[in-house]
């Protein structure tokens, strides 16, 4: 098993969201995050007063699969996050060693 961690653009959610249910992944879950990096914040407006936020705001995806739907999954995030601009985000992925469903103690990939 895989567990994917993706920070995207928020505005990009729904359609990795779409791409990767289209390949059955039943789970994920997401939050919005803020961060830093090579993007530079945009000056806003707050009652007439210009200033720039320190960091972006972004949304994080953490998603559990079984091993064979590990590239495609990277592949729906790279092909509907990606604007080509500063800040369309990172991929990271790491081995999942167990994995246990509470209610019914089911272990491994049927846990997912």
């Amino acid at each position: 098993m895989k567990k994917i961690e993706a920070i995207i653009r928020t505005s990009r959610f729904e359609q990795i969201h779409a791409c990767i249910s289209g390949l059955g992944v039943k789970f994920l879950s997401f939050y919005e995050i803020k961060g830093m990096g090579f993007e530079h914040a945009r000056q806003e407006m707050y009652r007439g007063v210009a200033y720039e936020p320190a960091y972006i705001p972004r949304t994080k995806l953490e998603i559990i699969i079984p091993d064979e739907l590990k590239d495609s999954v990277i592949q729906c995030i790279l092909k509907e996050g990606k604007t080509g601009e500063i800040g369309d985000g990172k991929i990271f992925v790491f081995d999942v060693l167990e994995a246990y469903r509470i209610r019914n103690s089911d272990t491994g990939e049927k846990a997912l």
